[in-house]
């Protein structure tokens, strides 16, 4: 008996199949939020297959299901078998790994009219199948010989075009070759396409789709204020320094691709929401080759309760050659708005009064703001509110090393 898929992919999966044939046989078209009540009328209508199932287990072809006692309540959604939809968002979103046993039969049993028991015994849906290493490699092996074949037709075809003059042999030859042709690059895009889906699971690329209000909150211009500067070996005067980049964030299909401005280079990158609020961030530093450079990740909730958004992050010191070290530490993330262009000033007599880089972001109306990247005194930043999160204790070295990080007592001796 072939294996079905369990958990949270299987359950994505059939919620996701189940929201399509609704839309298809309603015609309604439902937006899918962080809103629970948009999930409701789903939530409902397996409601009404769930609480048949201490009936009628047998006849779908279940498990066994206990009656529900209280009899006398008989409004959604209070029964013993009901489904809200907040249960449907979190399944569908990826937070549930372990789904009710009576969702997921709900969910089969509105698709293919029959419990996962039963589906399992007689699987329908080849997506929902765990297919073994060996059927991978046959269906590659399959796809590979399709490909092969072909292309062994159409030289032949090209042979016979070159012998024959014949003008109808030569057009339906070249009919054939067109027929073939497609009937390959179909192979292609479907081996293409069940790679990608493979990568995209895998790697878990775009697992979760933004609301707009989500794509609104990230897109724009931000200040993030990071204390990597005081692990620089290099530099005998980091105790408490703090250095400040700007960063450009535009949404894309389904992610959003930055640029990040620093004091003394640039990094460019990518987020993507994980779920609802959480983001991951992807950067590397920007530079002419194709070589990824110094790669930084960082994760950080959006809807965090501060007017500062702390991400965590796996870094780096950003000192010379073998110097340059993995940390982790806490950056401080403050949006100032959207909209506009940013320029970055260089060769100016305005970079040589601050000594720093200047970032000038023009917006609406002709309102422009500069801002002035540079390695500072933590001490000397107007937001005090700052000082306390980015400081020597934010740091984390991969491997401990006592002076590296300079405190305050360090300093006194």
């Amino acid at each position: 008996m072939q294996k079905i898929k369990h958990g949270k992919e299987e359950i994505i999966y059939l919620l996701s199949r189940v929201i399509e044939k609704y839309k298809l046989e309603s015609g309604q078209d439902i937006v899918l939020n962080t809103n629970r009540k948009n999930y409701e009328v789903f939530a409902i209508l397996l409601s009404d297959i769930s609480n048949q199932l201490p009936d009628k287990w047998e006849e779908f072809g279940t498990d066994c299901y206990l009656p529900d006692n209280n009899r006398k309540v008989q409004e959604y959604p209070y029964r013993k078998y009901d489904i809200t939809g907040g249960q449907i968002k979190d399944a569908l979103t990826g937070i549930v790994s372990n789904p009710r046993h009576f969702l997921v039969d709900s969910c089969y049993i509105y698709l293919y009219g029959i419990g996962r028991k039963a589906f399992e015994k007689n699987p329908v849906d080849e997506n929902l199948l765990i297919k073994s290493l060996e059927e991978k490699k046959e269906q590659e092996i399959v796809v590979e010989n399709n490909r092969t074949n072909y292309e062994q037709q159409i030289l032949t075809l090209q042979q016979q075009q070159k012998s024959k003059s014949n003008k109808l042999k030569i057009v339906g030859g070249i009919a054939a070759i067109f027929c073939i042709s497609s009937i390959l690059l179909c192979l292609n895009l479907i081996h293409t396409r069940k790679d990608w889906q493979t990568i995209k699971t895998e790697m878990n690329i775009l697992p979760y789709q933004p609301t707009k209000a989500e794509i609104d909150s990230l897109e724009g211009v931000w200040l993030c204020y990071t204390g990597s500067p005081q692990a620089r070996v290099s530099d005998p005067n980091r105790y408490h320094k703090v250095v400040s980049n700007l960063i450009d964030i535009t949404y894309k299909n389904g992610y959003f691709t930055f640029n990040r401005y620093g004091a003394s280079f640039n990094h460019t990158g990518y987020m993507q929401f994980e779920s609802p609020g959480i983001v991951s961030v992807f950067s590397r530093i920007k530079n002419n080759s194709n070589k990824t450079e110094s790669p930084r990740h960082s994760l950080f909730n959006l809807y965090a309760n501060n007017k500062f958004i702390s991400a965590v992050s796996s870094s780096w010191n950003f000192d010379v050659g073998e110097k340059n070290r993995i940390i982790g530490l806490r950056e401080i993330y403050i949006k100032q708005g959207k909209g506009g262009s940013i320029e970055e000033i260089i060769n100016e007599v305005e970079n040589a009064s601050c000594n720093c880089k200047v970032i000038r972001w023009h917006q609406a109306n002709n309102q422009n703001k500069s801002f002035y990247l540079k390695n500072e005194i933590l001490d000397s930043l107007q937001n005090t509110g700052l000082k306390n999160l980015i400081n020597e204790k934010s740091i984390l070295l991969n491997i401990p090393q006592d002076g590296l990080i300079i405190n305050g007592d360090s300093t006194k001796n």
